[in-house]
């Protein structure tokens, strides 16, 4: 299966220390080479860079590794194909434009057999499960609310009752973001840690890269990064439980609910 990594922040920060850990896992240190992609929100606006090449040896992601770019929401992915082609079309994360702003989802899962009738407002390009469910779930949210975007409660709250649905047709971790904040939802296994001060070092599992947080932030920063598997060997990382909603604002958990009946199951 794939692999996610997002990042929330308080203030636009860059994600080249945790997406330099995460790189390698396309290839190298890990099996997820199908491809791979990261957005950045600025502003209005996003940055998407995609690439059906492994992380690990895409000249695309070495650039992103070397390039500083600051961002309040981040949304990478590396892919291990299930479903689809390994092609361009096929490599998360996905892209479209709902109430006049782009809104990103990429997808960890399986869910065999899901074919929901589409309306034509969301149509997917590619072959995959995870973009039906992204174009499955902007469609609904656009008929609950019609032309005018929710409040955060409420937007949340419809996520809550979509992922219901999509939770009990197979596995399915997934990040979306509209820029404003980040919702994550863990089927199987997702982590998350918020940096804040008083900061320290920070060392990545994947590889011998430290960094001094304490050194490139201020005191009132606060990010937070959600990944599949905690990135780094030295800090504690909170487990989401399985079958959990996560709503991420200005760098932290805002918002959390079950989507499953029943008390949570510890990942394995």
């Amino acid at each position: 299966m794939c692999q996610l990594l997002g990042m929330n922040c308080n203030v636009p920060t860059d994600i080249c220390f945790s997406f330099a850990g995460f790189q390698v896992r396309g290839g190298a240190t890990d099996v997820h080479s199908d491809g791979w992609g990261i957005a950045f929100f600025e502003g209005r606006g996003t940055r998407v860079f995609l690439d059906p090449q492994p992380s690990c040896s895409s000249p695309v992601a070495a650039l992103v590794c070397s390039y500083p770019i600051h961002s309040q929401n981040v949304i990478a992915h590396i892919r291990k194909a299930t479903q689809g082609l390994v092609a361009l079309e096929n490599t998360h994360p996905f892209m479209r434009e709902l109430w006049g702003r782009y809104w990103i989802f990429a997808h960890n899962g399986h869910l065999p057999d899901f074919a929901p009738e589409l309306d034509g407002s969301f149509t997917p390009v590619g072959q995959t499960d995870s973009e039906r469910a992204f174009c499955w779930l902007l469609q609904n949210l656009r008929q609950r609310f019609g032309s005018r975007p929710p409040s955060q409660a409420m937007l949340f709250e419809a996520l809550h009752q979509l992922t219901l649905d999509l939770g009990a047709r197979g596995a399915c971790n997934y990040l979306l973001s509209n820029g404003d904040c980040l919702f994550a939802h863990c089927s199987t296994q997702l982590s998350y840690i918020v940096r804040q001060a008083p900061f320290a070092v920070a060392h990545l599992r994947d590889q011998d890269l430290s960094i001094d947080f304490s050194a490139v932030t201020t005191p009132n920063d606060r990010v937070a990064v959600i990944a599949t598997v905690p990135l780094t060997d030295n800090e504690q990382w909170t487990v989401m439980p399985r079958g959990s909603l996560w709503q991420f604002e200005g760098g932290a958990p805002s918002r959390h609910r079950l989507t499953i009946a029943g008390p949570p199951q510890t990942p394995a």
